[in-house]
């Protein structure tokens, strides 16, 4: 079978219009010198990061600690509005919903907050749209719109702890306890912005909003460089490798970043990422009828992995509208499972969350746009 030449994008087209710069693209000190530049005294900066950071406030009027002449021209300068709400859709009860945002140049990303019982996640995007082209991914085949600033990936995870904090979902008010990278976007390939929302994230109040790296997901197809990067780091967040198929022959096809870096490199970059940080990884594969689900694939994957500290999650495929690609049979799925567990590898089949609101990554963008008069 001959493979067609794949197009990968690592590099986003040049940007019409140019992102306002926001408090969360600066690291704490940058934030203080940016005051400074203003001519205001670097507290102002610290004043701003709390509002932000910790009351989860985007309303100058309620900054009371900053003179009330101050408030509107220090809330343009360190945080612009970036992110705007086009529409929300619900399902599971209203405990899982899925955001659409507008960015100030029209492109569209979205967010998904989900509420369990001991936790709430939100899956956050930090590319609109994606270069690495995996044929079976609803964002992939949009193709590279553009990377998403520090300031703009940071807006969506804050504006899920507002959410969570103001009562939005059922069972009242709660704390965004986990965020998982695997909206919209390959977030190695947004490294630098991707890295500084990590620290807005984990960094603690006031300087960020505090939440522990492990409970923080970054998902990746297996940019080897990028994952050897974040080694290097010190953030233990958990890493997860979107592997799909354990053959190099098909995953050439299913996750064409393959032809760069083979399984064998990206596992050996996953383990040395476990080495130095100390956390377990995910192997990310999501189960297509067929195409990679046969026992085979399961005694393989089981076999590569059974002496790593590596956890596998399934992913019963959620089908794009017209797609050729679809979910595993429920039997093939249990028989997989079984497989896997006979190595004694850790496994778990993911809830298949959102299924009826477009729950697929770049899904309700995708409708959003065709329906818009310029989509």
């Amino acid at each position: 079978m001959s493979v067609p030449e794949i197009k990968l994008v690592f590099d986003e087209p040049v940007q019409r219009k140019k992102t306002p710069k926001h408090l969360a693209d600066y690291s704490p000190e940058e934030r203080r010198e940016l005051a400074k530049s203003l001519g205001l005294p670097a507290f102002r900066a610290n004043q701003v990061a709390t509002h932000y950071f910790t009351h989860l406030s985007n309303d100058p009027e309620n900054w009371t600690d900053i003179p009330a002449e101050m408030r509107k021209t220090i809330a343009e300068q360190f945080t612009p509005k970036l992110i705007e709400l086009v529409r929300s859709v619900e399902c599971d009860g209203g405990m899982t919903r899925k955001d659409l945002w507008k960015l100030h140049d029209g492109v569209l990303v979205e967010s998904v907050l989900m509420r369990y019982t001991d936790r709430v996640t939100v899956c956050i995007s930090s590319q609109a749209g994606c270069g690495m082209n995996c044929p079976f991914c609803a964002t992939g085949q949009a193709g590279l719109t553009r990377n998403l600033s520090a300031g703009e990936i940071t807006e969506q995870i804050v504006a899920a702890a507002r959410a969570c904090a103001n009562g939005e979902l059922p069972g009242g008010e709660a704390r965004l306890s986990n965020i998982v990278f695997m909206g919209m976007g390959e977030p190695l390939a947004n490294y630098n912005a991707v890295i500084r929302t990590l620290r807005n994230i984990t960094d603690p109040n006031p300087d960020g909003l505090g939440i522990s790296a492990r409970s923080v997901v970054v998902s990746t197809v297996g940019l080897v460089n990028g994952i050897e990067k974040l080694t290097e780091e010190g953030l233990s967040v958990t890493l997860a490798v979107s592997l799909h198929t354990p053959d190099d022959e098909l995953r050439d096809t299913l996750v064409p970043i393959n032809s760069r870096w083979k399984i064998k490199e990206v596992l050996a970059a996953a383990d040395a990422y476990e080495k130095k940080t100390g956390r377990r990884y995910s192997i990310e594969y999501a189960l297509i009828r067929d195409i990679n689900d046969q026992s085979w694939r399961s005694d393989l994957l089981g076999r590569l992995l059974k002496n790593r500290n590596a956890h596998v999650n399934l992913i019963p495929l959620n089908p794009t509208p017209g797609s050729k690609w679809t979910a595993s049979r429920r039997e093939d799925e249990a028989e997989f499972v079984r497989i896997l567990e006979s190595y004694g590898v850790p496994v778990t089949v993911r809830d298949t969350r959102g299924r009826e609101i477009d729950g697929a990554c770049g899904q309700l963008a995708a409708a959003e746009k065709g329906n818009s008069p310029t989509g």
